[in-house]
């Protein structure tokens, strides 16, 4: 009998990984692949974004020298962590981003309206469901509404913290405890660690959101976590503090991972994973356009001991694998997401 091609081996480890139903970990790539733009995007736009009226002299010597860190090179996420914005720089931040991604974000609701297999996540969800599981965890640092809108033409129930409704309040349990018929409903459980498009706080400090939304009245917050020193000030404040311990819960009990468009940038998503992938050899699968610095270091420092990563590469896609660190060509450009499913679980009848 032959020996297997590394391809096989690859192609063996995804498929198990997904028969242990992952949780799903959705980066900015996730969402750059339907046109949803990520930090740098934002970045742009908030250098072009005019200042609202009533900012003091020292909020807006502060915001110059914040586009002053923009204009030599630094990230979003750098720049807001070289000044201190304050609360009222904050909310314009939060506001301008926003408003920016929303388009976006209502863009691929489009798409999907009329199309419902436009989304590769709406047929990661069928298949996964395709089994006796009725729980999908999704964790995300994203503020779109990808994984939402991909459950909704999946024709499963979406749980992302709050109630249902036009006016969705924050849920006392925040469990995804759907039932129809007296029967558990397939529920995709939906963690947003750093917000969401659609949730807000009113001036009486209410907590509720509205997934219809174009506008809101200028005395509610947008409850989006934006990059900077204020992100793990604000994570102790609710809803943060919740769902991030869902995130967290999630991750510690999941029995495999499935990382799509994911940098390993971001602390509130990725430390209970890294932890698992050390303590416990859970398998661990990345597909991205471009694998960061970040994920190779921690692909390659010895605390993942069980990988897959597959990124772009000149034959189609470049893998690498924790018996194969230093990579192996794919001919098929399976970093992105409908690829690797045709691969790994067949092409769509």
């Amino acid at each position: 009998m032959a020996a297997k091609s590394e391809a096989e081996i690859a192609q063996e480890f995804a498929q198990a990984a997904l028969s242990a139903a992952p949780v799903i970990i959705l980066g900015s790539g996730a969402s750059a692949a339907h046109g949803v733009p990520g930090m740098g995007g934002v970045a742009e736009h908030l250098c072009r974004a005019p200042l609202p009226p009533g900012w003091t002299a020292e909020e807006k010597a502060e915001w110059t020298s914040f586009l002053g860190q923009l204009k030599c090179g630094a990230d979003l996420e750098r720049a807001l962590q070289a000044v201190r914005p304050t609360e009222c720089q904050t909310r314009f931040i939060t506001g301008v981003t926003r408003e920016f991604l929303l388009p976006f974000d209502l863009a691929v609701l489009d798409l999907v309206l009329a199309n419902r297999r436009t989304l590769p996540l709406t047929r990661l969800y069928r298949h996964l469901f395709d089994s006796t599981h009725t729980t999908i965890d999704v964790v995300t640092p994203n503020y779109d509404r990808l994984a939402e809108y991909a459950a909704d033409a999946a024709d499963v129930n979406t749980f992302t913290g709050f109630n249902y409704g036009y006016l969705q309040t924050w849920a006392r349990t925040p469990k995804p405890r759907i039932s129809v018929n007296g029967r558990q409903s397939r529920t995709v459980a939906i963690w947003k660690v750093h917000g969401s498009l659609d949730w807000f706080q009113d001036e009486a400090n209410r907590i509720f959101g509205v997934r219809s939304a174009l506008t809101v009245p200028r005395t509610h917050a947008h409850l989006m976590i934006t990059p900077g020193i204020d992100k793990y000030r604000l994570t102790h404040g609710e809803p943060f503090r919740t769902i991030i311990n869902c995130s967290d819960n999630a991750l510690e009990n999941a029995s495999s991972y499935l990382c799509i468009g994911y940098g390993f940038n971001d602390e509130h998503v990725q430390t209970k994973l890294i932890e698992r992938c050390d303590r416990d050899a859970i398998p661990l699968v990345v597909i991205t356009k471009e694998l960061t610095t970040t994920a190779k270091a921690f692909l390659t420092g010895g605390r993942c001991r069980r990988y897959l990563a597959i990124e772009k590469g000149a034959a189609g896609a470049r893998a690498y694998m924790h018996d194969a660190p230093a990579g192996f060509d794919l001919d098929k450009p399976l970093w992105r997401l409908h690829e690797f499913l045709d691969h790994v679980i067949g092409t769509p009848a």
